[in-house]
């Protein structure tokens, strides 16, 4: 499979779209505004209100919504996190000191409560595991982690952990013998699957860029300022690429030189075999128009999502879940039956629900209309086809087989808002309102503006393009509108249709076909 990454750089934003053998399976965007947060983002932040009846508290690190922290997500070290915390903006010892002779101490227990271990105005060190939803704010832990391509640090903590999919045992137990090696006290480690086959100076770089990282944000926090960001997670773009970066990447296209150098760096340390597949984008059009994105975006970010063979699923979206509406729309074919009929559609959707899943990056609760199947067997291969085609979603879900209604539950991991296009467009008629001119005015307006490009303008000749119904209209009978209108003006009137066009639209065009403001 075919993967390129596709980057659109404007002044406000930056937008990146993969695309799968063409096909547009995800939409990232990232606003250029200083004030923006994300995933992974660290912060010190204060304690506004103690929650008992949540055992939760709300946390200000300076955004408009106070953050929320619940106890479990204080973790396991918060008694070290908290010590170390105090102590740094104490500035009784340097923070390398305090941390080198950390000792983690006692865990929290899981039973207890927040109120014991927090307190109204206390300075706390948190970090965003999921971004503002709606009306509530961002939610926060203090169980802190610095994600890399190969790993991801875990500072407070000795535990080590290799990922799942690394499957060979000769492989995880050399992977497991090098980190204890080269890690240092009071850290722990994920290896990732992309540490599959890395050599030690890779691994070892990469944990020392990850360590430094976590101790560039002691200077910040030394400091005491509360609420302050004490580091940000990469930028969306360098986050997309560490994550998704690997041998089926065709190419990365973008159309900024400022990020062009800065994606080829980052790649230069991650993967320098791949450096050669960036490329920097110097065509005439639109980076997105190019490479056949924005007509994607537009046939898919709408309610309605229109599939082949007259199939269609309408999407809604509420405050607690998503639903997905499945309708074979003017389908003719009638397979061997309806039976099979329902099943050949469904299987179509289920392709397409999992990638408007990605696309959307819809989360929470999503539940799915299909249309209903009486076969067992057809309800068994849906779900397993679902599962299928879903087990590539780098989000954590869950899919639950039809219940005896034909509804399919599905819930994904949610840590930002879903992707929303507004793909309609203004009305060129009404321009939005909702009202348009009087049509018996359409006429005699059409003649004023003859008059103002044959009297102002000095135009000789004109070319005017309308809707087939107003065309017939103007031009009806031996000495028609047109004829009457090119007499008494002295400028040549010709009239063409332009079907396009609503009824009371009209285009003006000079003889060399270039459009005539009004």
């Amino acid at each position: 499979m075919e993967k390129d990454l596709i980057i659109d750089v404007t002044s406000s934003a930056v937008s990146i779209a993969l695309l799968e053998n063409k096909r547009l399976v995800e939409l990232h965007r990232e606003e250029t505004s200083d004030n923006h947060f994300s995933v992974g983002d660290l912060y010190l932040g204060k304690v506004k209100r103690i929650m008992p009846a949540l055992n939760a508290a709300f946390v200000d690190i300076g955004h408009d919504k106070d953050a929320f922290i619940h106890y479990l997500d204080l973790g396991y070290a918060f008694s070290a996190v908290n010590y170390f915390t105090q102590q740094v903006i104490a500035r009784k010892n340097p923070p390398a000191e305090i941390y080198s002779s950390l000792k983690l101490g006692s865990v929290l227990p899981k039973e207890g409560k927040i109120s014991e271990v927090l307190k109204v105005g206390q300075a706390i060190l948190v970090q965003i595991v999921k971004e503002p939803i709606s009306t509530k704010g961002s939610r926060l832990t203090s169980d802190i982690s610095i994600a890399g391509r190969n790993m991801v640090l875990l500072p407070f903590s000795e535990k080590i952990n290799l990922s799942s999919k690394i499957s060979l045992k000769e492989e995880r137990g050399r992977l497991e013998r090098l980190v204890q090696s080269i890690l240092p006290p009071n850290y722990g480690l994920i290896v990732r699957t992309a540490a599959e086959g890395k050599r030690a100076a890779v691994l070892d770089a990469e944990l020392n860029s990850l360590i430094h990282k976590w101790e560039e944000s002691w200077s910040v926090m030394r400091k005491g300022k509360v609420p302050s960001r004490l580091l940000t997670e990469n930028s969306r773009i360098t986050t997309v690429i560490r994550d998704l970066l690997n041998d089926t990447f065709t190419s990365i296209h973008v159309n900024d030189n400022t990020v062009f150098e800065e994606i080829c760096s980052y790649i230069s340390t991650i993967a320098p075999e791949k450096e050669k597949i960036v490329k920097f984008y110097k065509g005439k059009d639109l980076i997105f128009d190019a490479f056949d994105i924005s007509r994607q975006i537009r046939s898919s970010f709408g309610r309605v999502v229109p599939l082949r063979q007259g199939i269609y699923i309408i999407i809604e979206h509420t405050e607690a879940l998503h639903v997905v509406d499945v309708n074979s729309g003017i389908r003719s074919k009638i397979a061997t039956g309806q039976e099979d009929n329902a099943f050949e559609v469904n299987m179509i959707v289920a392709e397409e629900l999992a990638r408007q899943l990605r696309l959307r990056d819809l989360g929470g609760i999503i539940v799915v209309d299909f249309i209903d199947m009486d076969t067992a067997d057809h309800r068994q291969k849906l779900y397993k086809k679902m599962q299928e085609l879903m087990a590539t979603d780098r989000a954590k879900h869950s899919i639950l087989p039809l219940t005896k209604f034909g509804l399919m539950q599905i819930t994904r991991q949610r840590v930002r808002p879903a992707m929303e296009i507004n793909t309609s467009e203004k009305c060129p008629s009404c321009n939005g309102t909702g009202k348009i001119a009087p049509s018996l005015l359409f006429t005699e307006n059409i003649e004023n503006q003859l008059a103002f490009f044959a009297n102002e303008k000095k135009l000789k000749s004109v070319i005017l393009e309308v809707h087939p119904f107003v065309e017939a209209y103007l031009t009806k009978g031996f000495v028609s509108r047109t004829k009457k209108w090119s007499r008494k003006y002295g400028c040549r009137l010709n009239v063409r249709i332009a079907p396009e066009l609503a009824v009371t639209q009209a285009r003006w065009l000079d003889d060399n076909n270039e459009k005539i403001d009004v």
